[in-house]
């Protein structure tokens, strides 16, 4: 139960303010149609963050011991500096497909997800607990527990916290967790 949910607390919280949120947003502010875009973002989710997720754990096998820990704890570290970067909308990924609103939304939030940090946390984090199910699970969970609001509410949501403060959580969360790992791969924590 741990990979699930730590896995749905980081995604859902990294993914507050991220560009594929103001995405959601501006779907839900174009065509006015919660229900297709709620589920465009879930298959997009499940697929893009299955790959991560496989590749991931197929990374975590071939590479073992503490210098992987390293790696993968440096890595955290790193999520932890990027989450403070705020994220520039893009709104021209919703013209990409010319199919429905539940299409357009599908394909533009699988593209706008490849290389996003909740891809990589995805990656990590299986990873990190080598069960790549229970984390494509969790962080799909968490886009929808960020998301599915956002769509809801629409411009409404990014007034209800200040994504600064989002951000800054974000990044605690990160940087805790790649202290963690990198800790544990020095020894410090055995």
């Amino acid at each position: 139960m741990e990979p699930l949910l730590i896995s749905t607390a980081v995604v859902a919280i990294a993914e507050i303010g991220d560009k594929t949120q103001l995405l959601a947003i501006v779907l839900a502010a174009k065509f006015k149609r919660p229900v297709p875009i709620i589920l465009g973002i879930l298959v997009a989710t499940l697929a893009n963050h299955a790959l991560a997720a496989a590749a991931g754990f197929w990374i975590a096998r071939w590479l073992t011991g503490p210098i992987f820990q390293i790696v993968v704890g440096a890595a955290f570290l790193a999520m932890a500096a990027w989450a403070l970067i705020p994220d520039k909308d893009d709104e021209g990924a919703a013209s990409r497909s010319v199919g429905g609103v539940f299409l357009t939304t599908l394909v533009a939030f699988f593209i706008v997800e490849i290389g996003d940090k909740t891809q990589i946390a995805t990656s990590l984090l299986a990873a990190r607990f080598e069960m790549v199910a229970l984390v494509t699970l969790g962080t799909t969970l968490g886009m929808m527990i960020a998301n599915v609001p956002a769509v809801l509410l629409g411009e409404a949501a990014t007034k209800v916290v200040p994504l600064t403060y989002v951000r800054m959580g974000a990044a605690a969360i990160f940087a805790v967790i790649g202290a963690w790992v990198l800790l544990a791969g020095l020894g410090v924590l055995n």
